[in-house]
C-alpha cells in the first residue's frame, strides 16, 4: 500500500507537468514517438505481408509439397550449376512416384505456359494456360465454383475442355453464364466445364487469369518437352518430412546419384518459401532497428535534458522533502518514475499514431499490415526502459542534492 502512494505522486507530477506544458512536451517526447511508431509500422507491415505470402503466395494446399528440375536459388552462379547439372523431372519420374512411394496421400502434375485466349470479340494475352492432371482438384488450392473440375476421362481422351478461372469469366463472357461456351485457347476451341472461386490479388497481381485443361491436352499442344512440377501431398503435416525423404530418396536411386553427391532435383514446401521470404524481411528489419535506435537516442537524450532541467527547477522542492524524512531512494524513485511516466505517454502516443498509419494504409492500398498486440507492448516497455535508462543520471542528481544546500535556492 505505502508503494503504491509513492508511486501514485510521481506519476500524477509527471502527467500534470506533460499537461502543462504541452509544446514542451510534444518536443521532448517527438524522438520517442517516431522510434515506437516507425518500429510498430514496420512489424506490422513485415507481419501483415508475410500473412499476406502466405495465404496467398507461398499456399500450395494442404500438405503439400513440390519436386521439380530445380530447388529454391538465389545465387546466379549457384542457378548457373543447376541448369547444366539438374535433369529435367519427366512424366516417366511421376508415374514412377505415383506407382511406387508408399507415404503419399496423391502425387499429381501440373505445368503451365502463358498463352491467348479469345470469346467472340474478346481476348486476353497473357492468360496462365494449366496442364494438371485430374486429382489436383484434390491437391490444389483452387477449386470449381460452378461446373466441375478436369476429369480422368477428360484426361484419357486428351479432350479439349477447360475450367477456367474469373478474370476470364468476367472479361471474356460478361454477363453470361460461361459454362457450356466455347472459348479458343491459341486458336483451338475449348468448351468451359467449370469455374473456379475466385482468388483474388498477390502482390498487385490477379490470381483469376488462367485456364485449366487436361495434362495430355496440354502434351498434345505444348510438347513433352518442359520439365513438370510434381504436387505430392502427405496424409497429415506428421507425415511432411518422412513423405519429402521417401520422395528425394526414390529420385536419387532413379538417377543413380552416390551418397556423397548432392541432390540433382529440387523439393520444397511453403515453411521452405516462407523461411526465405522471413530473410529477406529480416534484413529489412535489422536495418529499421538502427533507425529506430537513433530515433530512441535522440528521445532518450532529450528527456535527460528536460528532467535536468526539471531538477534545477524544483531544487527547492527536494530540500523541502528531504528536511521532511525523505530518503536517498525515495527521491531517486520519484524521477525515475517520472522520467519512465513521461516516456510511456510518448511510447502510446507513438502506438497511436502507427495504428492510424496501419489503418489509413490498409484502406487505401493493397498492403496488407497487421499490428500484433506483442509490438505494442514491447514497444511501451521500451520506450518506458529508454526513460529509466536517460533518467538515471538527473534522479541521482536530485537524489544527491544536500538539505541545506538546496534550501538555499531562491523561491
Amino acid at each position: 500500500m505505502k508503494r503504491r502512494v509513492m508511486l501514485r505522486e510521481p506519476i500524477s507530477v509527471a502527467l500534470e507537468t506533460l499537461r502543462v506544458h504541452k509544446m514542451r512536451s510534444f518536443l521532448m517526447l517527438l524522438g520517442i514517438i517516431l522510434s515506437v511508431s516507425t518500429l510498430i509500422v514496420v512489424i506490422a507491415l513485415i507481419s501483415g505481408v508475410n500473412r499476406y505470402i502466405a495465404d496467398r503466395v507461398a499456399n500450395m494446399g494442404s500438405n503439400v509439397f513440390l519436386l521439380t528440375r530445380f530447388p529454391i536459388i538465389t545465387d546466379v552462379d549457384e542457378y548457373v550449376k543447376a541448369n547444366r547439372r539438374n535433369k529435367k523431372v519427366t512424366w516417366d519420374d511421376f508415374e514412377a512416384l505415383r506407382d511406387n512411394m508408399k507415404l503419399p496421400l496423391r502425387v499429381g502434375v501440373e505445368l503451365h505456359i502463358d498463352g491467348k485466349v479469345r470469346a467472340g470479340s474478346h481476348a486476353l494475352n497473357d492468360t496462365n494456360i494449366r496442364g494438371v492432371t485430374a486429382n489436383m482438384v484434390d491437391i490444389d488450392i483452387v477449386t470449381p465454383r460452378d461446373g466441375r473440375y478436369i476429369s480422368e476421362g477428360d484426361d484419357q481422351s486428351r479432350a479439349q475442355v477447360t475450367m477456367i478461372g474469373n478474370d476470364l469469366a468476367t472479361q471474356l463472357f460478361p454477363g453470361v453464364d460461361p459454362v457450356g461456351h466455347e472459348l479458343l485457347i491459341e486458336g483451338r476451341p475449348f468448351l468451359i466445364v467449370g469455374i473456379a472461386k475466385t482468388i483474388g490479388t498477390a502482390l498487385g497481381q490477379s490470381q483469376d487469369n488462367f485456364a485449366y485443361i487436361p495434362i495430355q491436352t496440354y502434351f498434345k499442344m505444348y510438347g513433352t518437352n518442359d520439365t513438370i512440377w510434381l504436387n505430392i501431398q502427405a496424409r497429415g503435416a506428421e507425415w511432411m518430412e518422412q513423405t519429402q525423404d521417401e520422395a528425394r530418396a526414390m529420385m536419387r536411386a532413379r538417377r543413380h546419384l552416390p551418397p556423397n553427391e548432392k541432390d540433382n532435383f529440387g523439393i520444397f514446401d511453403q515453411a521452405t518459401l516462407m523461411e526465405l521470404w522471413k530473410k529477406l524481411t529480416g534484413v529489412i528489419a535489422t536495418a529499421m532497428v538502427g533507425v529506430v535506435s537513433v530515433f530512441l537516442v535522440i528521445g532518450g537524450v532529450v528527456i535527460m535534458n528536460v528532467m535536468l532541467a526539471t531538477v534545477t527547477e524544483r531544487t527547492r522542492e527536494i530540500g523541502i522533502r528531504k528536511a521532511l524524512g525523505a530518503r536517498h531512494n525515495d527521491i531517486l524513485l520519484q524521477f525515475l518514475v517520472e522520467a519512465a511516466v513521461m516516456a510511456a505517454v510518448g511510447g502510446a502516443i507513438g502506438v497511436g499514431v502507427a495504428y492510424g498509419i496501419a489503418g489509413l494504409t490498409t484502406a487505401t492500398t493493397s498492403v496488407p499490415m497487421n499490428v500484433p498486440i506483442a509490438a505494442v507492448l514491447l514497444a511501451e516497455l521500451i520506450s518506458a526502459a529508454v526513460g529509466v535508462f536517460f533518467g538515471v543520471y538527473p534522479a541521482r542528481r536530485a537524489a544527491s542534492l544536500q538539505p541545506i544546500e538546496a534550501l538555499r535556492q531562491e523561491l
